[in-house]
This record gives structure tokens, C-alpha cells and sequence, in this order.
């Protein structure tokens, strides 16, 4: 699993020119499943990201993370993330998870999240989105499982 995470000012998520999650200050998650993922990868990672030290503390050093700054959660699918690109021109994504295990995956993820007293939005598994942000930094991270 990898979840690429972007500390950001604002970001929000569309789907047919409706904005389906909207977030202000936090980290804009976007999260790739991969076929061999399980429960306890989601739950490595998402432990991870919300305890990952991004944001500023008093002396402008990242050592703080998103639930110490009460920052909030987007997050988006994105399968493109498990693309193998080391040859050719054309991605492959034979590493990627069956859309069903993707789901099922990324909905556990924001259910771990949900437990926490962050605030989470989500975009809509497998939909055609339209993100926008105003990356903090800008910082932005691979983490990966």
C-alpha cells in the first residue's frame, strides 16, 4: 500500500462538478492499494501517516504531526500510485488490487482513520475526480507499506 500525503492549506475533491470532501488545514492522503495489501498493511500505514511529523512545531522544525496540530484528513484513491513505469512508455498496473480487495481496503483505511478524532473527508472509490489543493510548503511525502 502507498499513500502519497500532502501537507496542505486546503484541499477538496469533486465528482461530476459537485464537491463531494473538502478539508482545510491537514494532509491530503492519497492512497494506492496493491494486490498483496491486507488489513494489517492498512493499518501500518495509516498509523503512519497520522503519526508522521510534518508541520511545524514552535521553532520551525517538522516534528509535529496532523493530530497534534487538530489538522484534518482528505482522503482520495488512486490506483495510479501502484503503476509499475521502470520500462516503456505505458504504466503497467499489474501490481495494482482487484478493484474489490481495493475497496475494501480503502474503506477499512478510512475507517481507521474515523476512530480518530481527526476530521476526514473522502473522495468516491474508483470515481472520476477532479482534486484541488494549495500545497503547505510545499511538503509532500511517499509513504508506502
Amino acid at each position: 500500500m502507498k499513500g502519497l500525503i500532502q501537507r496542505v492549506k486546503h484541499a477538496k475533491v469533486e465528482v461530476n462538478g459537485e464537491c463531494v470532501g473538502e478539508i482545510q488545514h491537514g494532509l491530503l492522503v492519497l492512497l494506492g492499494v496493491e494486490q498483496h495489501d491486507t488489513q494489517q498493511s492498512t493499518e501500518k500505514l495509516c498509523k503512519k501517516i497520522l503519526n508522521y511529523r510534518v508541520f511545524a512545531d514552535e521553532f520551525g522544525k517538522m516534528n509535529l504531526n496532523v493530530q497534534q496540530i487538530q489538522g484534518q484528513l482528505l482522503i482520495v484513491s488512486q490506483f495510479t500510485l501502484v503503476a509499475d513505469t521502470q520500462s516503456g512508455n505505458r504504466p503497467s498496473f499489474s501490481s495494482a488490487a482487484p478493484a474489490a480487495l481495493g475497496k475494501e481496503m480503502y474503506d477499512y483505511f478510512v475507517s481507521l482513520v474515523k476512530r480518530s478524532p481527526i476530521v476526514c473527508q473522502t473522495g468516491v472509490y474508483a470515481a472520476d475526480m477532479q482534486v484541488s489543493l494549495q500545497n503547505d510548503g510545499p511538503v509532500t511525502f511517499m509513504l508506502q507499506v
